[in-house]
């Protein structure tokens, strides 16, 4: 049998676990030298190819190098936002895959969320359109937890940790005057709040902040928050409020864009900021009290210190799972997360495949049964069912200077 080789891309906006994925795919190739002869990466994913940017592993992180992945946040082979050609007649296609010809690719792994599935769904189609024998499939990844036909991403749980934490610190920072104050905590979330939901999980007690939550999942009425703020006073002169980047009013208007001009990305997504800054200001000249708003921004997928355990561990075991499934032949599906219990509750993941097709180009939105009737917070379900993935605290390692030592691509 003659050895073939396998190829690694990342895509999209990076999470604390993304190199976590990849040393799953990367250390799981090398334990099969009887099938896999190199382990190549591209740089800045599928554009970087067309472009013939590509590293040999077991040169760049050799040894044990290579666990430097599972603590380093940030795309450790770069990123792109490369869109394919809808139509598969499109001179790209040939373009890449005599690409892959000429370095002799078996296997081709794609780690990245929606936009990134859709890439593995045209690729693995072309495949098999042409007779091509290269196994294509998809890791996900996503803080944003919204891919469908999977229980979570990784990406998700380490995200989801960092907001909570982080919403406490805010929390009790805020506690310090006697004064009443509003705090708007803008986190991302564009047509899903999964991230925002999390919030939830700052709660020390029953009636604790953040005493609003707001998903982009309902319509966001100006006036009934005013009023929600108004009445949040009679529990605490301290009110925290956290809403998602993506909250609109019923006509489907961002609120950031009652304030802001906004522009799109490649991909023709709105880009959204500004709505916390919106309401600060909407708070403060409607009802005379202090106001601020925290943009929580990238520091969301890019913290390793609040890194859940359990997220890097399942990334890591995704990218493991992916490698064993193409070896067996499966190609054009993405690992997926089945979320199962034992009889006393403890929480199990296990990895299963879907099929690509199916995931790109879809969203998932939190269930609206876990969101209240009035649309001001979360439920017991969801916090029931996020609280298992921000488990685990990961030991970062440091270097002489007293700062994360996390490796770097030269």
């Amino acid at each position: 049998m003659s050895r073939k080789n396998l190829i690694v891309g990342q895509s999209g906006g990076p999470t604390a676990v993304i190199n976590s994925s990849l040393y799953g795919v990367v250390s799981e190739g090398m334990r099969h030298p009887e099938a896999i002869e190199h382990v190549y990466g591209m740089i800045n994913g599928i554009e970087g190819f067309l472009n013939g940017t590509v590293l040999d592993f077991a040169e760049a992180l050799p040894g044990e190098k290579l666990d430097g992945l599972k603590v380093t946040p940030g795309a450790y082979l770069g990123s792109c936002r490369y869109k394919l050609p809808e139509s598969l007649e499109d001179p790209v296609y040939p373009r890449l895959f005599k690409k892959f010809e000429e370095m002799n690719i078996g296997w081709f792994f794609y780690i990245g969320g929606n936009d990134s599935m859709d890439t593995v769904s045209k690729l693995s189609r072309y495949a098999a359109q042409t007779g091509s024998d290269i196994r294509i499939l998809g890791e996900p990844k996503t803080i944003d937890n919204d891919l469908i036909h999977t229980d979570h991403t990784p990406g998700f749980g380490s995200a989801a940790r960092y907001v909570a934490s982080t919403v406490r610190e805010i929390t009790i920072d805020a506690n310090v005057y006697e004064k009443k104050s509003v705090t708007i905590i803008e986190i991302m979330g564009r047509h899903a709040g999964w991230l925002t939901a999390a919030s939830a999980l700052a709660r020390k007690y029953t009636g604790d902040n953040p005493l609003l939550i707001y998903l982009p999942e309902t319509a966001f009425d100006q006036e009934e928050f005013l009023k929600a703020v108004e009445k949040s006073f009679e529990k605490n002169c301290n009110v925290i409020v956290c809403v998602s980047e993506g909250i609109h009013d019923d006509k489907g208007t961002f609120i950031c864009e009652y304030d802001n001009s906004v522009g799109t990305d490649t991909f023709g997504h709105k880009m959204l900021a500004g709505c916390g800054k919106y309401l600060e200001n909407l708070v403060r000249n409607r009802l005379g009290v202090k106001a601020r708003s925290v943009e929580l921004n990238v520091s969301q997928r890019c913290s390793a210190s609040m890194m859940s355990a359990t997220d890097q561990q399942e990334a890591i075991k995704a990218g493991e799972f992916g490698v064993q499934a193409a070896l067996n032949g499966e190609t054009g599906k993405m690992i997926s997360f089945i979320r199962k219990e034992t009889s006393d509750g403890t929480y199990i993941m296990e990895c299963g495949l879907e099929d690509v097709n199916a995931i790109c180009n879809e969203e998932k939105t939190v269930p609206s049964e876990w969101i209240t009737e009035d649309g001001s917070d979360v439920t017991e379900a969801f916090i029931n069912y996020a609280r298992p993935l921000i488990q685990g605290t990961v030991q970062i390692p440091c270097g002489e200077d007293g700062l994360p030592a996390f490796v770097y691509r030269k």
